[in-house]
């Protein structure tokens, strides 16, 4: 007997992840040993104030029963200092903090506390797949706005103005943007929170990257005048404090929207281990040389990447921020089908990039580097991609 799944997964394909390291993972144990420049997951590690806090609390006997839905007070004090010193937003603790198991999570919440079937989202193309996948999952209908280069990867807001949006509840915003790297345009920001505004749209800022590579002041949609009005802000020590699998982010803003976000949260998990919640603590204690440091190593990675990349006839902007290179041929004609040489590249070089293919149809013509790989390893890529071209 087979019991069939449910129809909604009939609307969603598996995460183009899955299926890519599975294939990578089949060549690795033929002996390939293939290097990935795929998925942003950070290689470098916390800092060791934040491990010795994890390693001390967990040691204790009395901390691993239920925690707060809201996290504990220290930490939502910790988040809202953070927010205060790095973007200059003001966060009343108690109420316009939001602790997450990540901002992924956080991201399924909010859709689930604010769309009903029927509902629109706005969602950037190209992007972020889980916008999409998830607003698919609970019934919400996607509608797909489009990002080019020309507009440096930020939205048409009078195109937008022109179109039927009778329906459209939610908007996702993410800067500086993954795939491009675009750093967020504030006289733009300002823009789109006017016609949220004018549309009664809920603005979702996605703002992970804004401390990796960014020469300017990190930007917060928050630290507008009024946005927190239409706006809220998700944030994550993933990438900016290298603890992409610890699973600890944030929500801030208006607790017109934290609060029915709780409700939904506090259904489905019991609450962040404690141990976590005191790393994270420590976390966003770590010093501007910590975090400069940080970006130095990536800076060195994104050097090389680059010269990868132009051996292989890609040019790119040196202007994109965050934890990956936005690239496309320098040739359109040279490289028609981006997916099919980034999967020779891989069968023949072991060397893997992202089509950009996968981030929307804005997204074809294009390829993605992530950062998240040792200078030693870029070194034996670019070995192995001379000799593969000499083929």
């Amino acid at each position: 007997m087979i019991i069939p799944v449910a129809s909604r997964l009939d609307v969603v394909k598996e995460y183009y992840f899955v299926r890519k390291l599975e294939e990578i993972a089949k060549l690795n144990k033929e002996g390939k040993n293939v290097i990935s420049f795929g998925i942003g997951s950070p290689d470098l590690a916390p800092s060791a104030a934040t491990v010795d806090a994890l390693v001390t609390t967990s040691r204790l006997s009395n901390v691993h029963g239920y925690q707060p839905y809201r996290g504990i007070p220290e930490l939502r004090e910790s988040i809202a200092s953070f927010y205060k010193n790095t973007y200059g937003v003001d966060l009343d603790p108690n109420t316009e903090v939001l602790p997450l198991m990540g901002s992924k999570e956080g991201i399924l919440h909010v859709s689930m506390a604010f769309l009903n079937p029927g509902d629109e989202v706005l969602v950037p193309d190209p992007g972020y797949p889980t916008y999409t996948s998830l607003t698919t999952l609970i019934g919400a209908s996607v509608r797909k706005y489009a990002l080019s280069e020309k507009n440096n990867w930020h939205p048409d807001v009078e195109e937008l103005k022109k179109q039927d949006l009778s329906k459209v509840k939610m908007m996702w915003l993410n800067y500086p943007h993954m795939p491009t790297g675009a750093e967020a345009d504030r006289a733009q920001i300002e823009k789109i929170i006017d016609f949220a505004r004018e549309k009664n749209i809920l603005l979702c800022f996605d703002n992970p990257y804004s401390l990796v590579l960014n020469q300017k002041k990190p930007f917060s949609i928050l630290s507008i005048p009024g946005a927190k009005d239409v706006a809220v802000e998700f944030n994550s020590l993933s990438k900016s404090h290298n603890m992409a699998g610890w699973r600890i982010g944030m929500m801030v803003g208006s607790p017109m929207y934290l609060n029915p976000t709780l409700t939904v949260k506090s259904n489905i998990d019991s609450g962040m281990y404690l141990g976590l919640q005191k790393a994270a603590i420590e976390a966003f204690k770590n010093t501007d040389l910590w975090h400069a440091e940080r970006n130095s190593i990536y800076a060195e990675r994104r050097e090389k990447i680059f010269g990868i990349l132009d051996k292989l006839g890609f040019e790119f902007s040196r202007a994109q921020v965050g934890l990956f290179v936005w690239c496309k041929p320098k040739d359109p004609n040279s490289i028609k089908d981006i997916p099919a040489f980034v999967d020779r590249m891989l069968n023949e070089a072991y060397v893997f990039f992202t089509p950009g293919a996968i981030f929307g149809e804005q997204g074809e013509g294009y390829m993605r580097a992530s950062l998240c790989v040792p200078i030693e390893k870029i070194d034996e890529a670019e070995a192995r991609i001379d000799a593969w071209l000499k083929k």
